[in-house]
């Protein structure tokens, strides 16, 4: 839960340390939070907004060469090199997380979906 603590204290965010680890989120959840979910526990909107650009980019960071790609523990807190992340892709395609309906709003929206209607 240190790592965690010092990654919001990083961010100007310390104040909310004694919430993250009153919920036990700790790096392995990091990257899984959702606006939702920091509401939920009493974060600001703004601050929302500001966790979530940071845990955007701890994600998109590229990898030391210690660690597997995804992997969020050096980047929150460099000497956690000793932390082995699994190796799993968090990359997922855009049908994992929208119906079809909703893909085809997306497509129609961008204009490729001109090639359907006709």
């Amino acid at each position: 839960m240190q790592q965690i603590a010092d990654w919001l204290q990083k961010l100007g965010l310390g104040q909310y340390a004694k919430r993250f680890a009153e919920n036990d989120i700790d790096i392995s959840v990091l990257r899984h939070l959702t606006d939702a979910d920091l509401e939920k526990i009493g974060v600001s909107l703004a601050h929302r907004r500001k966790m979530l650009a940071a845990i955007a980019e701890l994600a998109g960071a590229s990898p030391s060469r210690h660690e597997p790609a995804g992997c969020l523990a050096s980047k929150i807190r460099p000497s956690a090199t000793s932390h082995r992340c699994p190796r799993t892709s968090s990359v997922r395609p855009l049908s994992a997380h929208m119906d079809p309906e909703g893909l085809r709003g997306a497509s129609t929206a961008a204009g490729a979906g001109s090639w359907a209607s006709g």
